[in-house]
């Protein structure tokens, strides 16, 4: 599959200020917790045929943030992400699978020193000039992993029954890449 006329080969770097790397969880089975890591890298490495171009991302653990103080910090410290002994999430694509007008991204994620592949499916958002001269590509990306898959067990049982926090996590990437300097 071709790229597109106005995008160019190369590597293509994430605008972390026009990104946003979301989850959902489901709390207490009643409710949904959203919110986002707030630093993150990533290239994107285009090929001529879309289907050889590659992913590289990390992002940091310690950048995690739901909007509750108590909360972020406790899924920082050890009974979740550890964010002393693994400061980092990272992601390396293998595959791009071509969906009729999407692709499905796949690759290893590596949470707590655990890798295991995932699939995500990508839609292209299309490409624009800012007002700076800077050609950018959009991309949405969605998810669902299991978190015990990665280590992160920790749980509390509820008094009617059920747990605090589901297995369930579902990822929401909205990204913006930067194309590279002719």
């Amino acid at each position: 599959m071709a790229l597109p006329t106005n995008v160019t080969t190369g590597t293509w770097t994430l605008d972390p200020s026009h990104s946003e790397i979301g989850f959902t969880v489901r709390h207490a089975g009643i409710s949904k917790v959203r919110g986002q890591f707030t630093d993150a890298a990533a290239t994107l490495d285009l090929a001529e045929n879309v289907i050889d171009s590659k992913v590289n991302a990390s992002i940091k653990t310690a950048s995690f943030d739901s909007g509750d103080a108590n909360r972020d910090g406790h899924v920082r410290g050890e009974d979740f992400f550890d964010v002393e002994t693994f400061p980092e999430i990272s992601f390396v694509s293998s595959t791009i699978v071509p969906k009729g007008d999407a692709y499905e991204l796949q690759g290893d994620l590596t949470i707590k020193g655990i890798t295991r592949p995932v699939a995500l499916e990508t839609e292209f958002n299309g490409v624009a000039v800012d007002p700076f001269g800077n050609t950018r590509a959009g991309l949405s990306a969605e998810t669902t992993i299991s978190r015990k898959d990665f280590g992160l067990t920790w749980n509390a049982v509820l008094e009617a029954g059920g747990v605090l926090v589901s297995d369930k996590v579902a990822i929401n990437l909205e990204l913006a890449f930067i194309a590279p300097a002719a």
